[in-house]
C-alpha cells in the first residue's frame, strides 16, 4: 500500500484560495516528488489514489498499468496541473477545424490545462502520473458523438472518463482517407 506523509502532503496543498492552473503543476511537481516508483504494486490494470482534497484543490496519483486513454473531457471548471513521474503521458485539446496537436511529456515534464478546456490524455502502460485540480472536480462531462452530433455526458468527479471512440475516429482519420 501507498505510505506519504500526511503532513507533507498537507503542506504541499495549503492554500487560502483556489490555484491557478499553473500553480496546480507546482503542487503536481512537489508531490511527485514523494513517489517511490519501485516501491508500487502494479498488480491489475491501475487505479486513481486521491492524494488530499481540501477546499481549494485535490490531487491524484493515476496509476496505469495498461494503456488508458480518458477520451475527450472537461473538469465542470477546474483546471489541472499533471506532473509526469514514470512513463509518457499525451495531452491533446481539444481542436475543430484544426488538426489535432496532442503533445508527448515525460519522467519530470509537467503541464496544465485551463478549467474551461476540453482535452484527451492518453496513457502509456506503465504511466505514473500526479493531477493537481483546483477548485475540487465536482464533476466530468464526457464527450463523444452521437449520430454525428457532439454530446455531453455528465460523469462524477471520482469515476474514470471513458475513451471517446466516435469522436476520435472522427477527428483522426486514418492516413491517405
Amino acid at each position: 500500500m501507498l505510505e506519504l506523509d500526511p503532513a507533507r502532503l498537507r503542506e504541499i496543498a495549503a492554500s487560502d484560495r483556489p490555484l491557478a492552473p499553473s500553480e496546480c503543476a507546482e503542487r503536481a511537481r512537489l508531490a511527485a516528488a514523494l513517489i517511490e516508483p519501485g516501491r508500487l504494486d502494479r498488480a491489475g490494470p491501475g487505479e486513481a489514489v486521491l492524494l488530499w482534497r481540501d477546499e481549494h484543490s485535490e490531487a491524484w496519483l493515476n496509476l496505469w498499468w495498461q494503456p488508458r486513454d480518458t477520451g475527450y473531457h472537461d473538469h465542470a471548471g477546474s483546471g489541472v496541473g499533471v506532473c509526469v513521474i514514470e512513463g509518457r503521458a499525451w495531452n491533446e485539446p481539444l481542436t475543430i477545424g484544426e488538426p489535432p496537436q496532442a503533445r508527448e511529456y515525460g519522467p519530470g515534464e509537467t503541464f496544465w490545462f485551463p478549467g474551461e478546456g476540453i482535452h484527451r490524455m492518453d496513457h502509456q502502460a506503465g504511466a505514473i502520473t500526479i493531477h493537481v485540480y483546483s477548485p475540487p472536480i465536482r464533476a466530468i462531462g464526457h464527450y463523444d458523438l452521437d449520430c454525428g452530433q457532439l454530446r455531453r455526458t455528465h460523469g462524477l468527479p471520482d469515476q474514470p472518463s471513458p475513451p471517446s471512440t466516435a469522436l476520435y475516429a472522427a477527428l483522426h482519420p486514418p492516413a491517405g482517407a
